[in-house]
């Protein structure tokens, strides 16, 4: 059997895994100014880096928006599509382990897909998520750069920009702890410091999302959820959803290769597949 290949294509970020025996091979990530050319790219760094030749691949598949732009095999290899929410769900059960849950997928925006044991489908979503974060970065402090971003957030104090429960009560309130958040941005100056600002935005959207995940599972009895994507490398992420969870009662997990699930996903489906057939 070969090396089937996953292959995630965002807009102008491709990330691409291999799936042999079961085994995640080397997953990697692309930038570039358009999808075919970040695929193309993506594709041949892989195969190069990893000495696989194409004759080694059994099956290349390829998902997300950018995949839209692709209507040919690659490289004449076997090539095929899966739904994007369909790979979110089967590559976050397969990295968490979980058959009932929703998963988080936080990318450019954030969609909840739940999936209870094969039956995966897509409940919603938000248009909060790394987009978000970019967008305001660049407004309000003249950069979209991750690493700058992040930096600038580990210095940033956010005590000065969000309205805490302890700054309008002595007390803490029926399930409300003093460290919970009563408003974001409430206490922001017209002169915070930039450490300040970008830590608020983060805290804003990684807040937002999970908040609304919570919502999402209401009377479903669903207390886990499994988040995706980018943006579950901010470090902030261990200190937020820990957080939720003891005020919620629910589970936020982080799987190996989160930000690579979906083009996980995109392969297992193929597996999926051909074990129907037999």
């Amino acid at each position: 059997m070969g090396i089937v290949i996953g292959i995630d294509v965002g807009i102008s970020t491709t990330k691409i895994v291999g799936l042999h025996d079961g085994r995640v091979v080397s997953p990697i990530r692309i930038t570039a100014a358009d999808p075919v050319t970040s695929l193309y790219g993506a594709f041949g760094k892989y195969l190069h880096d990893n000495n696989i030749s194409l004759g080694d691949v059994e099956q290349v598949m390829v998902t997300g928006v950018g995949s839209a732009y692709i209507d040919e095999p690659l490289y004449g290899l076997p090539t095929g599509k899966t739904d994007e929410f369909l790979a979110d769900g089967l590559g976050a059960r397969f990295g968490s382990g979980l058959t009932k849950a929703i998963v988080v997928s936080m990318g450019t925006g954030t969609s909840f897909v739940q999936c209870c044991g094969d039956d995966i489908r897509h409940i919603g979503g938000i248009g909060i998520g790394g987009g978000t974060l970019q967008g305001l970065s660049r407004v309000i402090l003249n950069t979209s750069e991750w690493k700058q971003i992040q930096t600038l957030a580990m210095q940033g104090d956010i005590h000065n920009i969000n309205l805490l429960i302890g700054d309008i009560s002595t007390h803490p309130l029926p399930g409300l702890p003093m460290n919970a958040t009563a408003s974001l941005f409430s206490k922001a100056q017209y002169d915070a410091p930039r450490e300040d600002i970008a830590l608020g935005i983060i805290v804003m959207v990684l807040q937002s999302i999970g908040s609304a995940a919570i919502l999402s599972a209401l009377n479903s009895g669903i207390k886990d959820f499994v988040l995706i994507g980018n943006l579950t490398l901010l470090p902030q992420c261990k200190e937020i959803y820990p957080m939720l969870e003891k005020l919620y009662g629910v589970h936020f997990h982080i799987p190996k290769y989160s930000e690579f699930c979906t083009a996980i996903g995109t392969a297992l489906h193929y597996e999926q597949s051909k074990k129907q057939q037999r």
